[in-house]
């Protein structure tokens, strides 16, 4: 699915625009023709609001705690350093860190 497709059916707003009180928690790091690259940061207390993803890859950068909300309920996650995912998209969801240190997620989208 491309970025145009998920904008034309989807009201919600992507990561990069998706923010938390007002502020944006994601930083446009590179894109091209193929993907485009995220770094989203969690200090805690801070979440991200619902949004959708595309097909994307995702890379924990710095641990912590954060609580997902999704079509499948509330769950709380430990996020290790390092650790990844592959997702071929997400409807919706959103996080907020409850943990004690500053959770810095990579999102790689394809287009």
């Amino acid at each position: 699915m491309t970025f145009a497709a998920c904008a034309q059916t989807q009201v919600l707003p992507d990561p990069l625009a998706a923010g938390w009180n007002s502020k944006p928690v994601c930083e446009h790091l590179y894109e091209d023709s193929v993907q485009r690259a995220l770094r989203c940061t969690f200090p805690p207390g801070v979440g991200h609001e619902r949004h959708f993803h595309v097909a994307h890859f995702g890379y924990v950068l710095a641990a912590g705690r954060m609580r997902i909300t999704d079509e499948s309920g509330v769950r709380e996650v430990d996020l290790a350093q390092g650790a990844s995912v592959s997702s071929q998209g997400t409807r919706w969801h959103e996080v907020l860190n409850v943990g004690e240190t500053t959770v810095v997620y990579l999102i790689v989208e394809r287009k």
